[in-house]
């Protein structure tokens, strides 16, 4: 799965609103659809697991993501991009 880039489709960067979340969540679900075999938690069980566990450490992703001159993001401040983010990386985080 990539999301590092705008024109991907999985790209979180300029989510900032319910409609981009959706839109996301739509996008999400096709990359499902296709390549949903090459997903890390196959289970909705392991997905959800993942999903808690990378809640609490999306600080570190956004640290690392600082630190390299990307945006900064406030890991601790609700947002529809930190729901967006913590969906994707549910999908391959172990």
């Amino acid at each position: 799965m990539n999301a590092e880039s705008e024109s991907e489709p999985l790209d979180t960067a300029h989510i900032d609103s319910r409609e981009g979340f959706v839109q996301f969540l739509d996008k999400l679900h096709a990359d499902y659809q296709q390549n949903g075999k090459a997903w890390e938690n196959q289970t909705l069980g392991d997905f959800l697991e993942a999903l808690s566990r990378y809640a609490e450490d999306i600080g570190g992703y956004y640290s690392d993501l600082a630190r390299s001159g990307g945006e900064g993001v406030n890991a601790d401040s609700a947002s529809w991009r930190v729901f967006a983010d913590m969906l994707r990386g549910a999908v391959v985080y172990e």
